[in-house]
């Protein structure tokens, strides 16, 4: 029961990072139709509410909110993190 097959390496490469880059695209680029937000924003947003940050607040240092992102819901870069708040 041998169940290789045979394919050209280029031709399965195309094809299968196609189908990667659309759902990274879909699941990650795009925002959510549901509520227009973005997974980044939503990490923004449930990280300023886990600290109190809500409306009547007092002010704090973007770097709070930040850290607190990238400490516990987005370990990547700060500038795509700053960037995304900066656009909410």
């Amino acid at each position: 029961m041998n169940n290789e097959k045979e394919s050209d390496l280029q031709l399965e490469l195309e094809s299968r990072f196609l189908t990667y880059a659309l759902s990274t695209i879909v699941s990650r680029s795009l925002p959510d139709v549901r509520d227009g937000l973005k997974p980044i924003h939503r990490r923004i947003l449930y990280a300023m509410e886990s600290i109190g940050l809500n409306a009547t607040a007092k002010p704090v240092k973007s770097a709070k909110i930040i850290g607190e992102v990238l400490g516990k819901y987005h370990p990547h870069g700060d500038a795509s993190t700053y960037e995304s708040m900066v656009r909410m």
